[in-house]
């Protein structure tokens, strides 16, 4: 449930002593804080999600090929086909580097 409030203003002092509280609240109830320094904005405090669903949303064309992947079950890599995906393509690299260098 995303928060339809303002953020909240919280002194740095108060970020500080309560950290861990205001992470919870703004990952668990998406809540915003804006944090002041001396009485000037300085910084804002928000949750992942939140943030990438309001200031960094996901192009149209990944959120399609994400949802084709998890439909047809393709959307999570075990472990050792991650492994062999990284090897194959540091095997690719290091032939397309080799080849570079031969040349006069």
């Amino acid at each position: 449930m995303a928060s339809t409030n303002m953020p909240k203003v919280i002194s740095a002092l108060a970020a500080r002593t309560q950290f861990g509280q205001i992470m919870r609240r703004a990952r668990q109830r998406q809540e915003r804080f804006v944090v002041n320094r001396r009485g000037e904005p300085q910084v804002v405090i928000m949750g992942v999600k939140d943030f990438l669903k309001t200031v960094a949303p996901e192009p149209e064309v990944l959120a399609a090929i994400r949802a084709e992947a998890k439909r047809k079950k393709r959307d999570r890599l075990k472990p050792a086909e991650i492994r062999r995906e990284i090897t194959a393509f540091r095997r690719e690299r290091n032939l397309s580097h080799a080849t570079r260098k031969r040349r006069p």
